[in-house]
């Protein structure tokens, strides 16, 4: 007999938990950069590199989650593949 595994499914609380965290980090780098005692060019730098970061995180992000679904897409695979392997179509029920 075969059992299904299911994958973990994170709780409202811990998205809410996580979106509260990003928007308070991001809004928390934007207005440092916004009232630090800096010139223009510099405030530009600090502005570029926060957006550069901000995006590389979603980005990591998207890489490991579609790695974790191709890593489980492989073990249903393979089970797939033992079941068609053990499969008589001719042996008698």
């Amino acid at each position: 007999m075969t059992t299904i595994a299911t994958s973990p499914k994170p709780t409202a609380a811990f998205f809410i938990q996580s979106a509260i965290a990003f928007a308070v980090s991001s809004g928390s780098l934007l207005v440092g950069a916004f009232y630090l005692p800096i010139d223009t060019w510099q405030r530009g730098f600090l502005l570029v590199g926060a957006l550069f970061l901000i995006t590389s995180t979603f980005n990591l992000a998207k890489v490991i989650r579609d790695q974790q679904e191709a890593d489980s897409v492989r073990v249903d695979e393979a089970r797939i593949d033992k079941l068609m392997a053990e499969h008589d179509p001719l042996r008698a029920i």
